[in-house]
């Protein structure tokens, strides 16, 4: 909970620097900043499939060693609702927050919550649509099975595309995203994925 606080107070504290830099500058002389906040539909390859190994002398011989979960592509992805919120204080200068819930088609109880906050580029503008490139940080959370969870550090790599359809409203279709948990276990996981939403831009 202290986490999901400390994500949640980043968010606001964002919204708070858009919205004095807004007031701040002259519609005259420069862009406004903007705020955009949007939900999201995804599915992942948990690199999960529910395999632990035994680590130690005594695995064999007595089956008390040290167990862990083993990183591997699973046959049956996890499926989630989302949220983002888009801060743009600049062409260049731009930051992205998103909160990921994976609890559909789960097996044997696994499930992943992301909450990733971190620096967006555009990379390039046509017709209505809007390409970018993003970098998150942060930490997700993992059940790994029945009764048996953990926090974990994640870093994502990863891009999309927004297209505006009016003057408020945007679909995002798709954001695709590359994720590296350093630690987990005695080793790494590296779960993927893609997300469709719709967006508001609320000033």
């Amino acid at each position: 909970m202290r986490r999901v606080a400390f994500v949640l107070s980043c968010i606001l504290f964002a919204t708070g620097a858009v919205a004095a830099c807004a007031q701040a500058v002259s519609s005259a002389t420069a862009r406004k900043a903007s705020l955009t906040a949007g939900g999201t539909a995804s599915i992942f390859q948990p690199d999960f499939a529910g395999d632990w190994t035994c680590v130690g002398a005594l695995c064999r011989t007595e089956g008390s060693g040290t167990w862990y979960p083993v990183a591997e592509s699973s046959n049956q992805p996890l499926v989630g609702l989302g949220a983002y919120v888009d801060v743009k204080f600049t062409r260049w200068v731009q930051l992205e927050a998103e909160g990921r819930w994976l609890r559909f088609n789960q097996f044997d109880s696994i499930h992943q919550d992301n909450y990733l906050i971190g620096p967006r580029v555009p990379v390039v503008h046509f017709w209505r649509s809007s390409v970018y490139a993003k970098t998150l940080v942060g930490f997700s959370k993992m059940t790994v099975a029945p009764g048996d969870h953990g926090t974990f550090t994640d870093i994502a790599f990863g891009g999309g595309m927004d297209i505006k359809m009016t003057k408020r409203l945007s679909l995002r279709l798709p954001d695709v995203e590359y994720q590296y948990w350093p630690t987990w276990g005695n080793s790494t996981l590296s779960p993927y994925g893609a997300s469709v939403g719709i967006g508001y831009k609320i000033f």
